[in-house]
């Protein structure tokens, strides 16, 4: 039967995509590295991209222990054990979701230096070197995350014996698992990228005229890292806990409320979805190349244009013969529409060619001040659309799940929204780690005195990678916002299904305990990012005195002469973004489990809502606004308003400056921080049904 066949086929197809990931890292690897001096920036570069990430997975894997342990012991374990196997799952969550980052900086920086080497050639020979090496990043996650949901959805049924019902909820380990290493290679990364990156630019930029990217700066190695760690290891890392726990969402909202009337099958069908996708982005990535106008963005277009075009016939023919429901291929149409339009608005709210950035850009000529005050209403102005978007969406995906003959249930058209939005995610990450890997290149050939003509390609490249960069981020968060709404549906299920007492668990601001709650949620993303925020700012000080200290100490910096202590640099952040890290993590999984066990269900559930919709407006504010910072000091660097070095240039670097941990850390961050919440929720959702310390 094709019912029991699903997972299986989800099996085989995300081994494809990881086979297809190893073809494409056998193909970046036989290109040349260049001369001598770029093969010596690329490796140190890689030394420490690889340092970092070893001790922060040391450092997040004892956590990760710690966590195995209280899951294993503290979780009821039931008729099957539900307990152990839940921390298995997220021992294997946490797992995947760091080998998935790790692969994707592991080839992005040994592309990076490749890319360079290809702009020698031509645009094009660098774009396909750049991309693919994103595409390497993209393939590992859907393929490592549908493996993990899959895979374990087949070992509990088929192996333990769970009902399909048990199953679905006891894949939530897996995705806790994914959650918890998102949110802390956000933040890591997040603040060493911002960190050395505020540094390089004070300091370099700023105080010492220098170009970017400049050998001479001694936090520019620790600058090149940081796009790695921050922009390739995390949002792989981010992506790759928003598609697994957006297909477990899906599964266990199935099996609470559709077994009765679609047995199993409600659970399964995510599984086809996803896996249709992966071939679509497969297929997808073949068609990435420049056309006669030489319009990268517009390749990338084409790429995404095809996939979600796959995709939606491959839904359409599935959806058909697994349910003979159009309703619900139209919510899957609803998220594919929502990932065109979010990428519609975003590039225009940060590309160089429409009016916020320019804005933001003249503003520059009267000062950092005017620079910052347009910037802030820029991203504040930035929330309307997509949160129009988002809701339009909702409505939309709820209204044909509720009319849908098969399901009837509204939520589960809205989860199959967040899947079909999803199902973009490895061409969507091709797009963003492409962006570090030209960011990479533009500084290999900037300290290794490649000509203009080089330069000018990988400038080119960086431009675009800034804005694919900005649209991955408002991608994921839109997603998650979606993804966020199921798993509450799935808390409150949860909660009517552990609870003796008949309650129905209505979350009514007019009651005390939901409107504590409401408002507590809403604290969180202020708190969360205030924290994270901080961390970059006192982490940037300690990097410009050194830097500072470099410049005066060691003669000869500034003539070429003498070669700074690039590894002092890169240590400063590793050591800051590692111990930085762990207050927003026990944050994120505290604040759930406090509010759960001493105020009771009810004020949790407010809490949820107050995050996701706090949480989410924060972070489009963040992440666009400083996109659009970065692309307006960009715009002005093209010649414009003076070009380098002029007073507006100046003031852009500063508000660059104050940008940078908006976009990069706390931004992005956010989105893990909504995930992490609800999942924890989900989780003692059996434990706190009926339960409270505190009787309210």
């Amino acid at each position: 039967m094709i019912e029991t066949s699903l997972p299986a086929i989800a099996v085989v197809v995300s081994f494809m995509a990881l086979l297809y990931a190893i073809i494409l890292i056998a193909w970046i690897v036989r290109k040349p590295r260049g001369d001598s001096k770029m093969q010596e920036i690329a490796q140190a570069i890689q030394d420490g991209a690889k340092a970092y990430l070893n001790r922060q997975f040391l450092t997040v894997g004892i956590l990760a222990v710690i966590i195995f342990l209280i899951i294993a012991f503290v979780i009821p374990a039931g008729d099957y054990n539900v307990g152990v196997w839940m921390a298995v799952g997220f021992g294997v969550g946490a797992l995947f979701s760091g080998i998935a980052g790790y692969i994707g900086m592991n080839v992005s920086v040994r592309a990076n230096v490749r890319t360079a080497n290809a702009a020698k050639k031509s645009l094009q020979s660098a774009l396909s070197v750049a991309f693919k090496g994103g595409a390497v990043t993209g393939m590992a996650v859907v393929g490592l995350s549908l493996l993990g949901v899959s895979g374990f959805y087949i070992i509990f049924t088929k192996v333990v014996g769970m009902p399909a019902q048990v199953a679905a909820n006891t894949l939530i380990g897996f995705g806790f698992g994914a959650s918890l290493i998102s949110l802390f290679a956000r933040v890591g990364g997040g603040i060493f990228t911002k960190a050395a990156d505020v540094g390089a630019d004070i300091v370099g930029k700023v105080e010492a005229g220098i170009p970017e990217d400049d050998p001479r700066n001694p936090a520019v190695i620790a600058d090149n890292v940081g796009d790695n760690v921050g922009d390739c290891a995390g949002m792989g890392a981010d992506l790759f806990e928003t598609y697994a726990v957006t297909l477990i969402a899906a599964m266990i909202l199935a099996a609470s409320t559709l077994t009765d009337t679609l047995g199993t099958m409600g659970i399964e069908y995510p599984l086809a979805l996803g896996s249709i996708a992966v071939i679509a982005s497969i297929i997808g990535t073949f068609f990435v190349k420049l056309g006669k106008k030489q319009n990268i963005m517009g390749a990338m277009y084409k790429g995404m244009l095809v996939t979600g075009l796959l995709s939606a016939i491959g839904f359409y023919f599935a959806t058909d013969y697994l349910l003979g429901d159009v309703y619900i291929f139209l919510a899957s149409l609803v998220g594919l529409g929502i990932t065109l339009f979010i990428t519609i608005i975003t590039e225009y709210y940060t590309s160089t060619s429409y009016k916020p950035v320019k804005m933001i850009a003249k503003s520059s000529e009267t000062g950092a001040g005017t620079n910052i005050i347009t910037g802030l209403a820029v991203g504040l102005k930035s929330t309307v659309l997509p949160v129009i978007l988002i809701l339009v969406g909702i409505f939309l995906a709820y209204y044909f799940g509720e009319n849908s003959p098969s399901v009837a249930n509204g939520v589960y058209g809205i989860a199959i929204a967040a899947i079909a939005m999803l199902s973009t995610t490895g061409m969507v990450i091709a797009t963003d780690s492409y962006g570090p890997i030209t960011d990479n290149a533009g500084g290999i050939a900037e300290m290794a005195g490649l000509p203009e003509k080089v330069r000018k390609n990988t400038d080119a490249l960086d431009s675009v990678g800034n804005t694919t960069k900005a649209v991955t981020k408002g991608y994921a968060i839109g997603s998650a916002a979606l993804a966020a709404l199921v798993l509450f549906q799935a808390y409150k299920e949860e909660l009517i299904k552990n609870v003796t007492g008949g309650e129905e668990f209505i979350f009514d601001i007019s009651d005390h305990r939901v409107l504590i709650g409401l408002f507590i949620g809403g604290l969180l993303p202020f708190i969360f990012s205030a924290s994270t925020m901080q961390s970059v700012g006192k982490a940037a000080y300690t990097v410009v005195e050194e830097v500072r200290r470099q410049f005066k100490t060691i003669p000869g910096i500034m003539t070429g002469k003498a070669k700074p202590e690039y590894g002092k640099c890169v240590d400063i952040v590793t050591r800051a973004a590692l111990r930085e890290m762990v207050f927003p993590g026990i944050l994120a999984v505290s604040a759930p489990i406090l509010v759960g066990f001493i105020l009771g269900p009810l004020a949790l559930g407010g809490m949820l809502a107050g995050v996701i919709i706090v949480g989410l407006l924060l972070a489009i504010q963040m992440c666009t606004g400083g996109g659009a910072w970065d692309n307006a000091k960009k715009y002005i660097e093209d010649g414009n308003h003076g070009g380098k070095g002029s007073e507006a240039h100046k003031a852009a670097v500063v508000g660059d400056t104050v940008g940078d941990p908006f976009k990069d850390t706390s931004g992005p961050a956010l989105n893990a921080l909504i995930k992490v919440i609800n999942t924890v929720a989900l989780i003692i959702a059996p434990m706190i049904a009926g339960y409270t310390i505190w009787s309210l």
